[in-house]
């Protein structure tokens, strides 16, 4: 694999521990003028309750920093869910512990006037006008998986398989209140046929709004102890036409190439015996087709840049124990390696520190979050000599 033109830049202090966390939600403010950032006192245990970060906003052209607002309610692997809204100026949006209701919330922040609402409900993914948002048990997630639930309390249907009063839950920006609109007994009515009969304890992971609002995915997994299977599922906003795109087998990260393309590292199952590969899979529909099988070897975060031209993507650890960041060029169908990063030793799988690497507005800078340097750090990196060289015919 060539290597390509490209150098990180550290963007946060040395010897404290910065991240940002997921790959898919908005790190950069729309102008990209700043960059959001959760600074945490630790990075070799796993949050509790009381454990609080402190948000920050990171002024890209200076280096100055700025507190916004703290939080109770954060894991190493998705932060708090903080992320600008970039159909309102200037707003961010993070999840919170709060008193009453289901024991979390959410903080709409202006950060021009200082100004902030409350919403009933954590968010999960943020659609597109900023007008609405998904929201899932959190606590639930934290027993299937503690690096993306969080840790305030136990679940309140910890005894239930498939409860019919919690599941996916609309929330209504504007106003701040939430609803029901798909429980984790239909969904399990929905999908149950593949247990041939057997009960099985199931748990919303990820969930995400298509690019303009009008549907979302998620992927539904069953508790096991030898492993959990996945189901890729589809739905409106208001959790009607309600459609399985893969049924349980193996699915993992994913990234809506548009309102009705799903780029999926899975078994793509629904298209024949290719096996694991990253796909671009068709909403409502079981069509598609592996990207590139000889360049996605293996499971890694995709993500597409603005102009949806190219790919970022990244590895888990290799046998050195590092991980690789990519960039491939969907026109010229050509790929390369942007850097290598060490890996620290973690004590549990939930406190690694994966790259996550998140496009700029303008798609040609990224950032990602990395521990080779002995403590988690925020980095950015310029794409556009990388860029030019695979574009360029004789670099074929």
């Amino acid at each position: 694999m060539r290597t390509l033109p490209a150098k990180a830049h550290r963007i946060t202090p040395p010897d404290e521990h910065w991240f940002f966390g997921y790959y898919d939600i908005p790190a950069f403010a729309p102008d990209e003028s700043k960059h959001l950032a959760l600074k945490v006192p630790f990075m070799d245990r796993l949050p509790t309750a009381d454990d609080v970060a402190a948000l920050y906003a990171i002024n890209l052209l200076d280096g100055s920093t700025a507190c916004i607002g703290s939080t109770r309610s954060w894991n190493f692997q998705q932060g708090c869910f903080a992320q600008w809204i970039p159909a309102i100026p200037n707003t961010v949006i993070w999840n919170v512990q709060r008193d009453g209701g289901c024991g979390y919330g959410a903080i709409i922040k202006n950060l021009t006037t200082g100004e902030e609402r409350q919403i009933d409900r954590p968010v999960a993914t943020v659609a597109p006008d900023g007008k609405h948002a998904m929201s899932i048990n959190f606590d639930r997630l934290y027993n299937f998986r503690p690096g993306y639930g969080y840790a305030k309390q136990r679940d309140p249907w910890f005894n239930e398989n498939h409860p019919a009063d919690d599941g996916i839950y609309l929330t209504d920006l504007q106003t701040g209140t939430s609803k029901l609109v798909l429980s984790l007994d239909a969904l399990w009515t929905f999908t149950k046929d593949y247990f041939g009969g057997v009960d099985q304890k199931i748990c919303v992971n990820h969930i995400n709004f298509n690019t303009d609002g009008s549907r979302f995915v998620f992927l539904l997994r069953n508790f096991s102890e030898s492993g959990w299977k996945t189901a890729t599922l589809t739905a409106k906003m208001d959790g009607s036409e309600l459609y399985l795109l893969s049924d349980y087998a193996y699915a993992s990260h994913y990234y809506w190439v548009d309102a009705h393309t799903l780029s999926i590292h899975s078994s793509g199952k629904e298209l024949g015996n290719l096996g694991d590969q990253l796909y671009e899979l068709t909403d409502l529909c079981h069509e598609g087709h592996a990207v590139d099988p000889d360049f996605f070897l293996a499971d890694g975060h995709v993500s597409y840049s603005p102009n949806r031209e190219w790919v970022l993507y990244d590895s888990y650890p290799k046998e050195d124990g590092c991980r690789e960041l990519y960039l491939y060029d969907l026109k010229t169908r050509r790929g390369g390696l942007l850097g290598r990063y060490k890996i620290m030793p973690y004590s549990l799988v939930d406190l690694r520190c994966d790259l996550h690497p998140v496009w700029g507005p303008s798609g040609e800078r990224i950032s990602f979050d990395s521990v080779h340097e002995g403590f988690r750090g925020i980095y950015t990196m310029e794409l556009q000599d990388a860029m030019s060289v695979l574009r360029t015919s004789q670099n074929a």
